[in-house]
């Protein structure tokens, strides 16, 4: 390959015919194939590459912490957990076809973690935007935006994403602003996007944290309005425990 054509795909972004090149002539010239079957072959190919190299990227974008995919989720350990329900929404994928939430309840060291991030994992791989964040950094963020007016921009960032996991809802107690904040986003994203929740608390814990009745009720009544939710609080904890 001349330096000029090397330039020119390099130009285009032709990464996997730059790479290929020579696989390809000596192919054609082994098959003996027409032009338009090696072009066709090297578009397809190319597409094949773009579209990996994209899910790659929006894996990298999407901020999660460790990948879990469902089929590693250790069913055999928590008989309690009806599969055939969870494979149904996973398979069926209408929870971001239709705009549904997922709602993970049970205590900590289930497998809720696992489950909202292999969902989120599918919903990246088939073209959606997503991201992975806990409560405790997300309600943190919108606070400390308060402070450089950036609260706006941070809040429609949010509400963007195609799907946006929260992780542990619960784990700490939030200001009145913060409480207002969460709601504001949540109402954002009613109907019109994906939210994937875990929490260790039940609904008639939340208002422990969010100290507002109104608003816990009005947040549980919106969220539960078009939400699958998946009670393991019978589940056990997979996490290793130490011997003493």
């Amino acid at each position: 390959m001349d330096e000029k054509l090397m330039s020119i795909l390099k130009y285009l972004r032709l990464r996997n015919l730059l790479d290929h090149w020579d696989e390809y002539m000596a192919m054609a010239r082994k098959k003996r194939m027409s032009v338009e079957r090696l072009m066709k072959l090297v578009v397809e190919e190319e597409y094949v590459a773009k579209c990996d190299n994209a899910r790659l990227l929006r894996r990298q974008r999407a901020h999660i912490p460790e990948i879990l995919e469902i089929e590693t989720f250790p069913f055999s350990r928590q008989p309690k957990l009806d599969r055939k329900r969870i494979m149904s929404l996973y398979d069926g994928f209408d929870y971001m076809t239709k705009q549904r939430n997922i709602i993970w309840l049970g205590k900590t060291g289930c497998g809720k973690t696992g489950l909202a991030t292999s969902f989120l994992l599918q919903a990246l791989d088939r073209g959606s935007r997503g991201y992975f964040i806990t409560f405790p950094e997300l309600v943190t963020e919108l606070f400390q935006a308060l402070a450089d007016r950036s609260e706006q921009k941070l809040l429609k960032r949010y509400a963007s994403y195609d799907c946006l996991v929260i992780d542990e809802v619960g784990y700490i107690e939030v200001e009145p602003a913060q409480v207002g904040q969460f709601f504001t986003l949540m109402q954002k994203r009613h109907k019109k996007k994906t939210t994937l929740l875990t929490s260790n608390l039940g609904f008639s814990e939340w208002g422990s944290f969010l100290h507002n009745k109104q608003l816990t009720a009005a947040l549980i009544s919106r969220l539960t309005e078009i939400s699958y939710v998946i009670n393991m609080k019978d589940c056990q904890s997979l996490r290793p425990t130490l011997e003493q």
